[in-house]
């Protein structure tokens, strides 16, 4: 396969720019907007009820909506005649009665109520304590990985494109007001470990070109191994992207931000795996030295 001679590392200083306006706005965003959490994370009311004829998940959304219901999560639940409904309206004993009513379509659809309860808040605040805790501790891992598998400059550039990478996604889903749930968590920490595996392979790549070119500079050096690995990123990204936008038309609603948030984090996580860790590391002045062990003294005498 031909090898591109794309100039990255020219490009360094605009992506630099790029990629820190992009952080900026995100965590502008977050400060002051913050993120929409859904009901996993709120609490909210959940309605179980059961259908004579299996529904159509849209068909119950469109009479949640006109019947003024809305930011509704409706999911089947065990099977196709059972439905359960989420939302965030405050809960009285008389909701599931006026839900049930709407769905009833003036007595046009056969549907009876299971159960209606109040889904605390309490629970949604440690999920959200222990999931800002897992992805703490998986940067962590991923450092102390990093620093053991190549070197801790390599390191370094790893965790802070994964940082940058999570930084975005979740200043997206701020921005733009999407609902981030369990669903989009899971996807942030996916993110994680998809991230880090197209870094590490242009990291490999990197450090085993400083072990056979010599006379070369390292920012050369980094352009080329960037170039070699571009067709796997371009092939392994693309992949993937197009898999989790079929999951996104035609996933359902129940999965709909989930791929959305690996839509946006696989795109992210690709760009930062081709410039942002190979921007760190020639900014941290990576070289031969670093990755390959000088010779003892006795030996120095007999290398060529």
């Amino acid at each position: 396969m031909k090898v591109t001679k794309i100039p990255f590392m020219e490009m360094r200083k605009i992506v630099a720019c790029f990629s820190l306006a992009l952080i900026l706005i995100s965590i502008v965003s977050l400060a002051t907007k913050g993120i929409k959490f859904g009901l996993d994370f709120t609490g909210g009311t959940l309605i179980e009820v059961t259908y004579k004829e299996a529904p159509k998940l849209d068909q119950v959304r469109r009479l949640l909506d006109t019947g003024g219901y809305k930011d509704v999560v409706v999911q089947n639940f065990g099977s196709p005649t059972d439905l359960v409904v989420r939302m965030a309206n405050k809960y009285t004993p008389e909701l599931g009665g006026q839900v049930l009513k709407a769905l009833q379509d003036d007595g046009k659809v056969s549907v009876s109520l299971v159960r209606s309860e109040y889904v605390g808040a309490q629970v949604g605040q440690q999920l959200r304590e222990q999931g800002g805790l897992g992805m703490l501790l998986a940067l962590l891992v991923v450092m102390v990985y990093v620093a053991i598998r190549f070197q801790f400059k390599f390191s370094v550039a790893s965790v802070v494109a994964l940082v940058h990478d999570v930084i975005i996604t979740l200043g997206f889903f701020s921005v733009f007001g999407y609902e981030f749930d369990l669903t989009v968590l899971a996807a942030v920490l996916a993110l994680i470990g998809y991230s880090l595996n197209d870094t590490i392979v242009v990291c490999d790549r990197i450090r085993e070109n400083f072990r056979i070119m010599r006379d070369i500079t390292p920012h050369d050096l980094i352009n080329v191994s960037i170039n070699q690995t571009l067709s796997r990123t371009i092939v392994t990204s693309l992949t993937t992207v197009f898999t989790v936008i079929v999951l996104f038309i035609w996933g359902g609603e129940s999965i709909h931000n989930f791929s959305l948030a690996l839509i946006v984090g696989i795109t992210i996580g690709t760009y930062s795996s081709i410039f942002v860790a190979a921007n760190l590391l020639l900014t941290m002045k990576v070289s031969r030295e670093d990755l390959v062990p000088a010779p003892k003294p006795e030996f120095e005498d007999e290398l060529p």
